[in-house]
């Protein structure tokens, strides 16, 4: 009869577990890359919206808020409403990993 070591066989269910959760990670990423998050500044003069990759999809500015005396202005709300939803959308990201993940860490992989 051979001696049990405990633990030998969790090998195989450890990395069994770490690819269901690399599936569901990659199914998340998919998820918040296809998504929408939108952010809007100066009382709703111009609004954002950026998918899950950071990519600018459409800007909104509403035409009573284009001043050409005070450009920079508008410019600068054009800046917070992009950065707001690229934040939003990095959010969305690590948020979904992390349950991803249920609390996981393995250095060098997550």
């Amino acid at each position: 009869m051979k001696a049990r070591i405990p633990g030998a066989n969790n090998g195989g269910n450890m990395m069994q577990m770490v690819q269901k959760m690399q599936e569901n990670m990659q199914k998340v990423q998919d998820e918040v890359e296809a998504s929408e998050f939108s952010s809007s500044a100066g009382g709703g003069a111009v609004e954002a919206t950026v998918n899950g990759k950071h990519e600018i999809l459409s800007i909104k500015i509403k035409p009573d808020v284009v001043d050409p005396d005070d450009v920079e202005m508008l410019e600068d709300m054009v800046i917070v409403a992009v950065n707001e939803a690229i934040r939003k959308a990095s959010e969305a990201m690590e948020k979904g990993i992390d349950q991803a993940k249920g609390g996981l860490s393995i250095p060098g992989l997550f």
